[in-house]
This record gives structure tokens, sequence and C-alpha cells, in this order.
């Protein structure tokens, strides 16, 4: 699916395009997870990516693409934009779990917040630059051993 970073529905209509996508494959489970997951990646690009001087053009919108791929044993979830910059993936845990509630807002990181969600939510996260300019941001759910035929 190829949407706008302008567009004021953008989010939804990827979250409504993962929830059809999942619940016809029989994986209402996954539902909520890849729907945060998908928000995350394409409000990144919305609010932090922009095209690569060789892929802008004055005034034209920016590209997000959306994919998503059922293989038997894994779903594959991917976002692609016209920025080449790597993404700010977490490098490690800065703070216990456990310590988080405790500590005072402004000691949290402002950024990178979304990515930590997205690593949390998926067994796989990763990118990949794109031959032309660009990047892809993928992350993969395993579906062995998961139930998969939840509520959506």
């Amino acid at each position: 699916m190829t949407l706008f970073a302008e567009s004021r529905d953008t989010p939804q209509a990827a979250r409504k395009m993962v929830c059809a996508a999942l619940e016809d494959w029989a994986l209402g489970a996954l539902v909520d997870d890849a729907k945060l997951c998908v928000s995350e990646l394409v409000g990144n690009v919305v609010h932090h990516a922009f095209p690569d001087d060789g892929l802008a053009v004055p005034g034209a919108r920016r590209r997000i693409d959306v994919t998503l791929r059922k293989w038997p044993k894994w779903l594959f979830l991917a976002v692609a934009d016209e920025d080449s910059s790597p993404p700010m993936f977490p490098l490690g845990e800065n703070f216990s779990p456990e310590l988080v509630g405790d500590l005072p807002e402004a000691v949290l990181p402002d950024a990178g917040r979304g990515l930590v969600i997205v690593q949390r939510l998926t067994d796989g996260l990763w990118w990949s630059p794109e031959e032309l300019g660009g990047k892809t941001v993928f992350c993969r759910f395993d579906l062995v051993g998961r139930v998969l035929d939840g509520p959506a």
C-alpha cells in the first residue's frame, strides 16, 4: 500500500490495511501488536523522514510504502520511505523496566521510544537501504508457537 506523509489519515489507513490483512489470514491474535508497530513506523516517517536529494521533487508529497507478507513461519511488516538516513534503533536497555515507573519523565529519553515498542512487540527489527535511495524498516513476527486465531 502506498501512502503519503502529508495525508491526515495515513496512520489510520495503514492500521486498517494491517487489520484487514491479518483477519483475512486468520492472524487475529497479532492485530493489536501489528497495528501498534505500523503506527510507530509510519509515524516515524511522517515526523522524521525527508526525501534524499536525488528523490526530492519540489512540492511532491512524501511517499510511504507499507508491505505485509505472510510465510508459513513468519509475518513480515515493512515500511519504506525516501530518506536513506538510518533509523535510531535502541542499542540496549537504558533503564531497567522495573525502574522506569519511578523515574521522573525528564530523565527518560526524548526519542527512540517508538522503536523500543516495536522491538519489544516483534521477534525481529532491522532496516535496509534502498539501491536508489531511501530505506525500508522491517519487523518480523514469528508465527510458530503462537495462538493465531484470537480476537482482533
